[in-house]
């Protein structure tokens, strides 16, 4: 059973600068209450083909990733994938204007979990959708505060 979690806000900020906050590694444990740390592994700015690993705990456990950018699109959508691991995931960042001064930012993540994830993908799948509207609110508030 394959998970796929969308959830979205609208931000009261132009669309570049919500992007580029959310596409910076670093800014990534100030909104996602779940990532303890990111490491670019490659050199900046973020494009296509860059790595990093994070580093986050999620329904108790301690987990360590390294996502691709596989596609990127400035200011529109950003695209990470994970091959590795029992639970391989994309998640992908999408922006787009509301008015002149929002952003509408929708974050998805899909995966097939294999081996035990599978059983728990129906529990994952819920924790992960109040974790990312947690997560997309904390941007939200970040941003609208004047973080940047």
């Amino acid at each position: 059973m394959s998970v796929d979690v969308r959830t979205e806000v609208v931000i009261a900020r132009p669309s570049d600068d919500v992007a580029a906050f959310a596409t910076e590694p670093a800014n990534a444990p100030l909104w996602y209450a779940n990532i303890q740390s990111v490491r670019l592994r490659t050199d900046p700015p973020v494009r296509v083909g860059s790595t990093m690993d994070f580093v986050a705990r999620f329904l108790g456990r301690r987990l360590a990733y390294t996502y691709e950018v596989v596609e990127l699109v400035p200011g529109e959508r950003l695209v990470m994938r994970t091959a590795q691991g029992p639970f391989p995931m994309e998640t992908t960042y999408t922006w787009e204007p509301v008015g002149e001064t929002a952003t509408r930012m929708t974050l998805r993540n899909r995966g097939e979990p294999a081996g035990f994830s599978k059983v728990t993908a129906p529990a994952m799948g819920a924790a992960m959708r109040r974790a990312n509207e947690k997560d997309l609110t904390a941007l939200k508030r970040l941003l609208e505060a004047g973080a940047h």
